[in-house]
């Protein structure tokens, strides 16, 4: 399954530097704007506890993980929904993605130049919010101009449409983001796939990633008025974020276990949390997937699959042919089955259950698939 998440934000705010330590990857990180002009991909390992205690387990051979895509997008200016900066170019290769990571600096750094000369998160997203929602506005006029005809004409099927784009737009010229009308509950399920047509920006999901800098000013470390105003932000439109060190986790990125945690603490004041870990994992949940597991000698593999998908779907991970022919699954939690020991200890404490085509794989499930 490929779906992916496109970092965004204002130039030279840290984006590259995240994709960077995200992927384990070199792309121009440099302190000023426009550094990043095409966009880099990057497939990330989703970091599975699970997984690495299922294949020594197994005494796997081979152990794959999750992935999730990471794709590097340029920095965003006003006036990019009229072509300012990269323009069109930047709008449309976040329309590619599937999930937005917006990048903020929270950090004071006369050393680290910012493009607006100035240090406000909150209006740093609102510019960059600005821009995202004018061009979706853009799209919206343009789709009710040439859906008239058929409306006019008494299409069923264009008037319902019509009447979907019209609520998006009155939630556009509000200053709101189109998915804030999904929370709001204001379409009904035939409004929503008509209007997954439009491919709007500010229908996906979006996730924050605030940026702070070891050894800076950080806006959340003194309780700043700007990072309480942004906590308020978030929370009346219950959106989600995470504090990262971007330049941290990108010195980390070539170490290990132990001794990446002993650089952590050495490099960042004593901060122990894994930045890089936790935005996955967040960006991972808010593209709706879940990870379900196959194991043996040979190997031990975690599949990638939305939420909620049924047995056979979740067998088309593995190959489409495991959907077609799909005849039942043999499931056991992971957590069980660890327990246990093995398969063996599992089935004979009734712990692993034979499940039909209409069994809703969950989070951790382990499965043999039987065709």
């Amino acid at each position: 399954m490929s779906l992916s998440i496109g970092i965004v934000g204002l130039p030279n705010v840290g984006k590259s530097t995240l994709f960077n330590a995200l992927t384990k990857n070199s792309v121009p990180a440099e302190n000023y704007p426009f550094c990043t002009i095409d966009p880099s991909v990057g497939i990330v390992e989703v970091p599975d506890d699970r997984l690495y205690s299922l294949s020594k387990m197994s005494v796997s051979k081979k152990t794959v993980p999750a992935i999730v895509e990471f794709v590097d997008i340029a920095g965003l200016v006003k006036g990019a929904s009229e072509g300012a900066g990269l323009g069109n170019k930047f709008l449309q290769h976040i329309r590619d993605t599937d999930a937005i990571l917006e990048v903020v600096r929270i950090f004071e750094d006369d050393k680290q130049i910012h493009v607006e000369n100035r240090i406000d998160p909150y209006l740093d997203i609102q510019i960059i919010n600005l821009e995202l929602g004018l061009a979706d506005l853009a799209t919206v006029n343009k789709r009710l101009e040439t859906i008239e005809k058929d409306v006019k004409k008494g299409d069923k099927v264009a008037i319902k449409f019509k009447g979907a784009i019209l609520k998006i737009k009155e939630y556009l010229e509000a200053d709101k983001l189109a998915n804030r009308i999904l929370e709001d509950k204001k379409l009904d399920e035939e409004e929503i796939k008509l209007v997954r047509d439009l491919h709007l920006i500010t229908m996906k999901p979006i996730m924050y990633a605030l940026n702070k800098k070891s050894g800076a000013k950080n806006l959340d470390e003194v309780n700043d008025a700007r990072f309480q105003e942004l906590l308020k932000y978030f929370k009346d439109n219950n959106f989600n974020y995470c504090l990262i060190d971007a330049k941290v986790e990108d010195e980390l990125k070539d170490f290990e276990g132990e001794e990446k945690e002993l650089m952590r603490s050495e490099i960042a004041n004593g901060v122990n949390d894994d930045g890089i870990k936790n935005l996955i994992h967040e960006g991972y949940k808010m593209l709706g997937l879940e990870t379900y597991f196959t194991t043996g000698e040979d190997e031990t593999r975690g599949w990638t699959i939305k939420k909620n998908s049924t047995a056979p779907v979740a067998a088309a991970a593995i190959h489409t042919d495991f959907q077609n022919k799909f005849i039942r699954a043999e499931v056991v939690a992971c957590k069980d089955l660890l327990d246990c020991g093995g398969y063996k200890a599992a089935k004979e404490k009734g712990l692993v259950r034979t499940e039909g085509k209409d069994y809703l794989v969950k989070d951790g499930d382990v499965i043999e698939f039987r065709i």
